[in-house]
């Protein structure tokens, strides 16, 4: 793994696009959340998924084994390699998966799988049984009708899942995720939709308990939630990822500042279709992704903010338009900023809807420090399942 860059680097001899991290900014927001959950008290079990990144993810643990969490086994395997011990496979557990997971669980990773449902419970039982040990599992709740996991009120399932999980030594606790956090129109919206979730995961939590069984773990988490959560009683850890970057759907909510965004895609001018008031660069959908997280918002911003290339954003100015490499810049409907006056070959930086999904569509990032043009590391990536 390259991990530092040439002396003589800078943004002017990138070849474009190419996907920046503005490492002042990273650190910025990583000790942000740490303060946070210090006032709360509470663990902070980041989420890899969106650097997928060995440099950055020594970064932002708190010790080299974690913990983290993770949404592939690939990343586990990945940071696994690094010496990262302490995971969490954040994704309901598909029962094939698991000759994967007890391959790293042999090589000392305590790793932790996700269920929602009596037959994926079942068949990690089994599984735990014919290997004659555990595998730890976390029970998912839905505490917000976003996606998966059982439904808060329904303790019949919650108990007959734990059950299953208990008597082959498995059963860790439960965990949730306010994924419609990402949907709120408020701080206070937002603080709401924390309660939720916190309620959610420990009223579960007691009703296990309740009947017997162990629950050590109490796992909650969102960007948004765990930002604006009024008090944490009762959860053992919170789960966060895209807060190391942060995003224009984060700075949306108002979670974040657009300056606080650390990751933008770095791209050239590559024509001009003046009648039409475009402005052409080599950044299409295959550099930023086809990510629209802003359109229901009431800041649309279309594929992403226009900025200089030390950072600053243009006014109103927009990446309107994707194909496949190229991008079409304009301005923003009904606007009264003019479009600048940018020569072929000039350097831009994009701000991303998503994070995680821009970041995916890259190997590595071009590490810089604020609007210094000169690059400080090469840090790779990695993609895959």
């Amino acid at each position: 793994m390259i991990a530092t860059a040439s002396a003589t680097a800078t943004l002017d001899t990138l070849e474009t696009p190419c996907l920046l991290l503005d490492e002042t900014r990273m650190t910025r927001n990583i000790e942000r959340l740490n303060a946070l959950m210090a006032d709360h008290g509470v663990q902070l079990r980041p989420h890899l998924k969106t650097p997928k990144s060995i440099e950055v993810a020594r970064r932002v643990m708190s010790r080299p084994q974690g913990p983290a969490a993770v949404s592939t086994l690939q990343e586990a395997e990945q940071f696994a390699d690094a010496g990262v011990t302490d995971l969490l496979y954040a994704v309901g557990i598909a029962p094939a998966k698991l000759e994967r997971v007890l391959a790293l669980r042999e090589r000392g990773v305590d790793l932790t799988v996700v269920v929602d449902s009596i037959d994926a419970a079942r068949a990690v039982a089994a599984r735990a049984k014919v290997a004659g040990e555990g595998i730890p599992a976390l029970i998912e709740i839905d505490c917000d009708g976003h996606r998966a996991g059982v439904q808060p009120g329904n303790h019949e399932q919650l108990l007959a899942i734990a059950h299953v999980l208990n008597d082959a030594g498995c059963l860790r606790g439960v965990m949730t995720h306010a994924g419609e956090s990402y949907g709120c129109r408020s701080l206070e919206a937002i603080a709401d939709m924390a309660e939720q979730e916190r309620a959610a995961a420990v009223g579960c939590a007691e009703a296990i308990r309740q009947a017997g069984l162990p629950c050590p773990v109490v796992s909650v988490g969102s960007t948004p939630t765990a930002h604006f959560a009024r008090h944490l009683d009762g959860v053992t850890e919170v789960r966060a990822g895209v807060y190391v970057f942060f995003d224009l759907v984060m700075a949306g909510l108002g979670v974040c500042a657009v300056d606080d965004i650390a990751a933008t895609v770095l791209t050239t001018v590559i024509g001009h279709q003046p009648d039409k008031g475009w402005i052409l660069v080599d950044a299409g959908w295959m550099a930023m992704s086809r990510d629209r997280g802003t359109a229901k918002q009431p800041v649309d911003q279309l594929y992403g903010l226009v900025c200089d290339a030390q950072g600053k954003p243009y006014p109103d100015l927009l990446l309107a338009e994707t194909n496949q490499e190229q991008g079409i810049i304009k301005l923003r409907a009904g606007s009264n900023a003019s479009l600048p006056d940018l020569p072929i070959g000039a350097k831009l930086r994009i701000v991303p809807n998503h994070a995680c999904a821009t970041c995916a569509q890259h190997d590595a990032y071009e590490v810089v420090r604020g609007s210094d043009p000169g690059v400080v590391a090469h840090w790779e990536r990695f993609r895959g399942w």
